[in-house]
């Protein structure tokens, strides 16, 4: 592994949790279940890895909402079924911190350059 993808690793995890905190704080103060807040905080992390990581010629924006939408697929079938309204605010989050995300982590990338 190299020192490039090293560095978008780094990036990616560091950013992604940034991410997952900013999504998990009102997720504390709802005084939502734990393993709700592992899970979300989880999902970013791992979404932050994958976009700083992907080859996706796209623009970052872009890529950010695909792949965090991606990511949160699985879980918004367990959601879903059983509190379908949820995934309103869900999935406004995952549009605003996945866009996000993926900006940021595109900027953070060239600027390392």
């Amino acid at each position: 592994m190299n020192n490039t993808q090293q560095t978008k690793i780094i990036i990616g995890l560091l950013l992604g949790a940034a991410a997952g905190i900013i999504d998990v704080i009102p997720m504390i103060i709802q005084k939502l279940t734990w393993d709700a807040n592992l899970s979300a905080f989880s999902m970013w992390t791992i979404a932050g890895l994958f976009i700083s990581t992907s080859g996706l010629k796209i623009n970052p924006i872009v890529k950010g909402i695909l792949i965090s939408f991606l990511c949160l697929a699985p879980c918004a079938i367990l959601i879903a079924w059983k509190e379908p309204f949820s995934l309103v605010p869900v999935s406004i989050m995952t549009l605003i911190l996945g866009s996000a995300l993926g900006f940021v982590i595109e900027k953070v990338y060239k600027k390392k350059e």
